[in-house]
């Protein structure tokens, strides 16, 4: 009898932690796709401010030791990137974010995505900026702490 009383303790207890697993994978995927929401559209709001001017979501999305690297090797840091974003609309038309992908690792996030922007010169140029930026999850917010961007050869033609 005990052994019978056993075995259903046992089964019962296995198939318990089973759903508690399977749910706690499932709120760990939400979480995730919630994450993933919430870059894509950072670097979107991110990439579309240097044509409006709006330094909020860089404020916002960016963290207080933020290091970027611009296309040129020259190292930025967010206090850069807000007086860039305000001076940025007098030299851009346009500038939106073609794609990106979003890889997490644990509670580090790699972004890497490519832009494509307008000019707002005599004669507009246009090209395409790719990008690396590493997000980090503190205190539940999730903010970039580095960035490379590169400026893809032949970015002038149309």
């Amino acid at each position: 009898m005990r052994c019978a009383y056993f075995m259903k303790f046992l089964k019962t207890t296995c198939c318990a932690g089973l759903l508690l697993a399977a749910l706690a994978g499932c709120a760990s995927i939400r979480n995730q796709r919630s994450a993933e929401q919430y870059i894509v559209e950072g670097e979107r709001a991110w990439a579309e401010s240097v044509t409006t001017g709006d330094t909020a979501t860089s404020a916002r999305i960016l963290a207080e030791d933020f290091v970027g690297v611009d296309p040129e090797g020259n190292f930025y840091d967010k206090a850069g990137v807000l007086a860039h974003i305000g001076e940025a609309p007098q030299h851009f038309l346009s500038n939106r974010m073609d794609q990106v992908k979003v890889r997490f690792f644990g509670n580090a996030a790699v972004a890497q995505g490519v832009e494509s922007w307008v000019s707002r010169d005599d004669e507009p140029r246009h090209g395409r900026f790719v990008w690396t930026d590493t997000w980090i999850q503190r205190n539940g917010r999730w903010q970039i702490v580095a960035a490379e961007d590169l400026i893809v050869p032949d970015g002038d033609k149309p």
